[in-house]
């Protein structure tokens, strides 16, 4: 079920290849005039209505119905961790340089801890991650998960849960005497005997892995046995591990600042010339755009309906192959396409080049400079208002939403299918459809707020992500379409979105890979 589940959540967010070489020049354009139909193009009214079936459509309606309801089932159905391969493995990479780096802060001078957790947020990192591994020990019989749950509980002063665990694990099987013998020395025994501490070392540098959680109870025994060489060694360990995780998320840091800094110059610039209709253009598509809302509906609902069909085919065919989920993308895309070509641009006298603004004038250029970081930092701002709020109602995402497993794991060969997936085909296509073929046929009906809500709604739906997750999604969708109304070009919410996915891997392999 989890590697179902991994798939169809895979190609639920991505709908639609193109293949669009930019035309002729267009300088002139301006937002208010973006496209006009020259005399041998037929306009909306001029152009005849496609002939339907109405059976198809029915049965198209269908399968699309069901195929959201089945990923909305599996969305509330699923649980969490079932939802990566390896939650035993994924999960303590995680909590253990997420207590790294709570080490590294610690130390840290105060007024980095104050500006890293200020941007970052100050959230009680032990209390969130305590009850991420209470939720895998209730999932999982991994003793190594057992042991890492009770350090958790014992770093939390919570000792009577802990003395409980150590008495049951002591009439147990192997290893959960040994484990026992290690929590009391470390955290239970007022001061353990020398002699049995070194022995204790010895098999706890066999039983666990290098981690936060090793470095962690190795301290705490040679601390409470007064020996202070094996304390040295083991916090010099935490220390230098803890401080290059600090040093490489410190310059994402910084990297987070220049991208908002840039993103206010952005917006000073488009705030002075915002008189000027056209120094947002970019390129020449219409909004509203040139089909009717009728026919546009018809498309995405038979495109959508036939990608569903192709899409699950693909996954049972290769369910947990990282090459087939990726291209499962564009071929479960092609027949949106091909219909949208057919019926909503080609009538029009367009291809998707000028019919969605694919590529920008040779001015148009410079504009998506400008808009670019005002997406990227707008976008940033938003996430950070929603976290700090988040916080204060004590409310978070589930690891499981942020953490790429194949990014993680996966080989050179995988890792390189997965940045292409993530950075490339899933801007691309999602952009097409969300915002040049659903939001531009809802504009055929509504103003751009409502056309931008409601696909934007349906963006984030189709994502899989909790509350939070969510709102994030909602809140860029809304972003790109709005670069989408004022410039006449989906290239400025491609490439927010492409550098808005490249950052996000960029961090999970730059500090957990």
């Amino acid at each position: 079920m989890s590697a179902v589940y991994r798939s169809v959540s895979l190609i639920a967010t991505g709908l639609g290849p193109t293949q669009v070489i930019y035309s002729r020049p267009l300088e002139r354009i301006v937002v208010n005039e973006i496209h006009q139909p020259g005399p041998d193009e037929k306009t909306d009214s001029a152009a005849p209505l496609p002939r339907f079936s109405p059976v198809i459509t029915v049965l198209s309606s269908l399968i699309l119905l069901a195929g959201v309801i089945f990923f909305v089932w599996l969305q509330m159905t699923v649980p969490y961790l079932e939802r990566v391969s390896a939650p035993e493995r994924s999960l303590a990479l995680v909590v253990s340089h997420t207590m790294y780096l709570e080490s590294a802060l610690k130390d840290a001078p105060p007024w980095k801890r104050v500006l890293f957790e200020a941007l970052q947020g100050g959230a009680n990192e032990l209390a969130q991650v305590t009850g991420w591994y209470r939720e895998l020990a209730d999932y999982s019989a991994d003793p190594l998960v057992q042991v890492y749950f009770v350090i958790l509980e014992a770093e939390g002063r919570r000792l009577d849960s802990v003395r409980r665990q150590v008495e049951a694990w002591e009439q147990g099987r192997d290893p959960f005497p040994t484990f026992a013998r290690f929590l009391r020395a470390g955290y239970l025994e007022p001061e353990p005997d020398a002699s049995t501490a070194l022995t204790l070392q010895a098999e706890l540098a066999d039983m666990l892995p290098a981690s936060w959680f090793y470095h962690r109870l190795a301290i705490n025994i040679a601390a409470r046995t007064r020996d202070d060489t094996l304390r040295s060694v083991a916090e010099r360990a935490l220390a230098e591990r803890a401080g290059l995780l600090l040093e490489r998320s410190w310059a994402f840091l910084w990297a987070w600042l220049v991208v908002m800094l840039l993103g206010t110059v952005s917006a000073i610039v488009l705030f002075i010339q915002r008189r000027r209709s056209s120094f947002l253009a970019v390129n020449g598509a219409s909004l509203p755009p040139p089909w009717r809302g009728r026919v546009g509906v018809l498309v995405l609902v038979r495109g959508g309906a036939l990608g569903i069909l192709l899409a699950f085919g693909l996954i049972f065919v290769g369910v947990g192959d990282p090459l087939v989920g990726a291209l499962t993308i564009p071929v479960a895309s092609l027949p949106l396409l091909i219909l949208a070509h057919r019926h909503l641009l080609r009538p029009a006298g367009l291809g998707f080049r000028r019919g969605l603004g694919l590529w920008p004038t040779p001015a148009g250029w410079r504009r998506v400079s400008v808009v670019v970081p005002f997406l990227l930092a707008a976008g940033m701002v938003g996430e950070w208002g929603m976290a700090v709020a988040a916080e204060a109602a004590d409310l978070s995402s589930h690891w499981t939403e942020w953490f790429i497993e194949k990014l993680m794991w996966g080989p050179p060969s995988v890792l390189a299918v997965s940045l292409v997936e993530i950075v490339v085909f899933a801007p691309v296509f999602e952009e097409i459809v969300f915002r040049g073929l659903l939001f531009a046929t809802l504009r055929r009906k509504f103003g751009w707020i409502a056309s931008a809500g409601l696909s934007g709604a349906i963006f984030a739906v189709m994502h899989g992500y909790g509350a939070l997750g969510m709102l994030s999604v909602f809140w860029n969708g809304l972003l790109w379409a709005w670069a989408y109304e004022k410039t006449g070009s989906l290239l400025p919410g491609i490439a927010a979105h492409a550098l808005n996915n490249l950052a996000v891997c960029a961090a999970l392999l730059v500090v957990f890979r």
